[in-house]
């Protein structure tokens, strides 16, 4: 009976000990790096209607980030970068040199599918600073925007030089513009990005892209595209000059003929 007993109370010592071990590992904290974000984002308009008093135009961009570790969000580990690419198309950078007293167009390049604007905005800047370490962002910012030559160039150097004249050129007439720090986090997980379009934006198909980086390291990014459209005389003329370009240049002779007639008349001398 003894016997009994105790292998009776053996056996319901052992069942009850075995699901221990199963148990405390379901509540384990799930492996590091199984968070999968996600980001999505919209804008407060999706067209851009220049007018002939357009003097430039705010774009606000709102985006959160989904399924964010706790953590990382806490240590600031997430950037986002936010860019507004213009209209693609063939641009050409001339160089000139003094040839006898002369100064005249010695070399030129043309880049092919070269984005006519471009602005970039985020939370900080993609270089990196002194102690902070670089995003990992191909293919973003300024400086990494595709100049491909159409011809074959002798010389890298030479290229580079045309290629950083191009970018320079852009950043004067304010088509080309970096804005670090234009992006901030809202919330813990919200955002919102202030992009500024200068008067002279091309008009056309641009296309914005939201950039989520976890700790410098590039996740993922979302599209959205943005129509900038002339309106009024100014789409009449455009539409004109492309569509009828014949009817066009001859009207354009006719009212410069017009004007100059006018003038002489009016201040004509008796």
């Amino acid at each position: 009976m003894k016997r009994a007993l105790l292998a009776t109370l053996t056996l319901l010592g052992l069942v009850a000990a075995s699901p221990a071990p199963a148990f405390a590992q379901a509540l384990s904290p799930p492996a590091q790096g199984s968070v999968v974000e996600r980001l999505e984002i919209g804008m407060n308009t999706s067209q851009i209607a220049i007018t002939p008093d357009f003097a430039g135009a705010d774009l606000a961009i709102f985006g959160a980030v989904v399924n964010a570790d706790e953590l990382l969000n806490s240590i600031g580990q997430y950037d986002i970068v936010v860019t507004l690419e213009g209209p693609k198309d063939f641009a050409t950078v001339r160089r000139k040199e003094r040839v006898f007293g002369i100064w005249i167009n010695r070399h030129s390049v043309t880049f092919k599918e070269a984005p006519m604007s471009y602005t970039l905005s985020s939370t900080r800047k993609i270089e990196g600073e002194p102690g902070v370490p670089p995003l990992d962002a191909p293919g973003i910012g300024i400086q990494h925007i595709d100049l491909t030559p159409t011809d074959f160039l002798r010389g890298g150097r030479l290229l580079e030089d045309f290629r950083d004249a191009y970018r320079r050129l852009k950043m004067e007439s304010g088509l080309y513009q970096p804005d670090p720090g234009g992006v901030r986090f809202i919330s813990s997980t919200l955002f919102q990005a202030n992009l500024k379009l200068p008067a002279n934006i091309p008009s056309g198909t641009h296309t914005v892209r939201a950039a989520l980086f976890k700790s410098g390291k590039f996740i993922m990014e979302k599209t959205l595209p943005l129509r900038v459209v002339k309106t009024g005389l100014e789409q009449a003329i455009t539409d004109a000059a492309h569509q009828q370009p014949l009817l066009y240049g001859m009207a354009s002779v006719f009212l410069a003929l017009l004007t100059g007639w006018g003038a002489s008349v009016l201040f004509r001398r008796d």
